[in-house]
């Protein structure tokens, strides 16, 4: 899966439930997409936090850009929408370190991300950069990932529930390999006195849920 900066629950979902996961991060950056941005609950509403990428083109790999380091207006909108939330504390430090790294590539820091984040739940996952390992990388995007499942000696290729029009079993079984889609359920915690509001970033599930609960919510998905 492309990288991005604090995903939503889901997204995590799909990394605990595989053995490997493969950042792919030497592919085109998607403007107007959710690798920088993502929403956060703010007095009961879902609000978009926007982090910048410099000279963002469609023409570069997501490798070749960076993080801007203007945070300062993100790291003010989680502290005013989260300082009274129940792992603030905790939690923000976290947040706050990554956004604040000195290592501002795309795909490093949303890997800083997701190391931190699953550290915090106590789980190691092996992650790889799909830029570092051996494939042919001039195939047709369908023979590009079976190629990187089998670098990795994959028996199963995991992908969310969006890629369903995207790839066939069939295909994959001809190379050796099962196909499945995982499939989020239904997931409400409390958010406060207001209704709830859905996908929005880990870093709200991270405010309101303890790393036991975000664990159990890790499991509550079916694959397709």
């Amino acid at each position: 899966m492309q990288p991005y900066l604090f995903p939503y629950l889901g997204y995590f979902q799909l990394i605990n439930a595989v053995d490997t996961f493969i950042i792919y991060d030497d592919v085109n950056y998607i403007k107007q997409g959710y690798i920088n941005r993502n929403s956060v609950l703010v007095n009961g509403e879902a609000k978009r936090f926007t982090v910048p990428v410099p000279g963002a083109s469609s023409f570069y790999k997501i490798n070749e850009l960076k993080f801007s380091t203007d945070v300062g207006k993100v790291l003010k909108t989680l502290q005013q929408a989260y300082c009274k939330k129940p792992f603030f504390t905790d939690v923000y430090p976290l947040i706050e370190q990554v956004l604040l790294s000195q290592e501002r590539s795309i795909p490093l820091m949303c890997k800083q991300a997701l190391t931190e984040i699953f550290s915090w739940l106590g789980i190691e996952k092996k992650l790889l950069m799909s830029s570092e390992l051996h494939y042919e990388r001039a195939a047709c995007a369908v023979e590009k990932v079976v190629n990187l499942c089998r670098t990795v000696g994959a028996k199963e290729y995991i992908n969310s529930i969006g890629g369903r029009h995207l790839y066939q079993s069939s295909f994959f079984a001809g190379h050796g390999l099962s196909l499945s889609f995982i499939k989020m359920h239904d997931i409400i915690y409390q958010q406060g006195n207001h209704a709830f509001q859905p996908n929005l970033s880990i870093i709200d599930v991270l405010m309101h849920c303890s790393p036991d609960d975000i664990r159990t919510y890790l499991q509550h998905y079916e694959l397709l």
